[in-house]
């Protein structure tokens, strides 16, 4: 069964190169609009987008995100951050004394954030214009709170980046996704076994030792420097959350 926003969920695939065109103050507008409009907990929209314009500011981001140029040439950029000052500040004011944020409400602001961003991805692609999560925006905790101003219990969850793609961008084969009889369980979680992990990922290998393709992958993303550095400041963040 298909219709036009699954086909457009079906052939997006993130854009790293960008057209001159610029996106207009409309598009501009409707893409945050429908990020605004996202499901959220409680109708309480637990995040806080930063639209950024500033070249420099945009430059120092793409310089911390894992040094990106194309970072820096977007014509929209957008953090979207976990937002849990503005309530436990609404309620200190009101008198309310509540108590301070925690893990949970960490973990619930990050789902908020991340699907008003998901929003605003789907309203680009409905324009013809590509976008780009950047997950590095999670690390050097100590220089991205200075470069974005972030207080107390504010995360940066997501940094997406909007452009119209070029042609190259436009007729790059999407990566082929895991089979989804790995990825839905029916009813309770099932640990999969050796030869299931096989199956699942030695496509990935195109054909060359899966183990060893496995044991680079595992090198160059999981066991990596910048992934230490990001577990490193989402626990530098997290402290703000746990200690009293």
């Amino acid at each position: 069964m298909k219709n036009q926003i699954l086909e457009e969920l079906a052939n997006r695939k993130s854009t790293r190169a960008f057209e001159e065109a610029d996106i207009t103050h409309e598009e501009r507008a409707s893409i945050i609009t429908a990020a605004a409009m996202a499901p959220t907990a409680g109708c309480q929209q637990l995040y806080t987008i930063l639209d950024v314009t500033d070249a420099d500011l945009k430059k120092r981001l793409a310089d911390l995100c894992d040094h990106q140029p194309f970072i820096a040439s977007a014509k929209l950029l957008l953090v979207f951050c976990a937002d849990c000052k503005k309530w436990y500040d609404a309620f200190s004011s009101a008198g309310c004394n509540p108590r301070r944020p925690g893990a949970g409400d960490l973990l619930l602001a990050v789902n908020d954030a991340l699907i008003a961003a998901q929003n605003a991805v789907t309203a680009a692609e409905s324009f013809g214009i590509g976008s780009c999560y950047i997950g590095d925006v999670m690390e050097n905790c100590e220089q991205m709170r200075d470069a974005l101003h972030l207080p107390r219990y504010v995360f940066p969850a997501a940094l997406l980046v909007f452009g119209r793609p070029t042609r190259q961008q436009m007729e790059r084969k999407k990566p082929q996704r895991i089979d989804e009889k790995y990825l839905v369980h029916e009813n309770a979680y099932h640990p999969l076994s050796d030869r299931e992990l096989f199956d699942m990922l030695s496509y990935k290998a195109a054909g060359k030792d899966y183990e060893a393709w496995l044991s680079a992958f595992c090198k160059r993303k999981y066991n990596s420097r910048f992934a230490e550095e990001m577990s490193r400041s989402v626990e530098l963040y997290l402290k703000d959350f746990l200690e009293e």
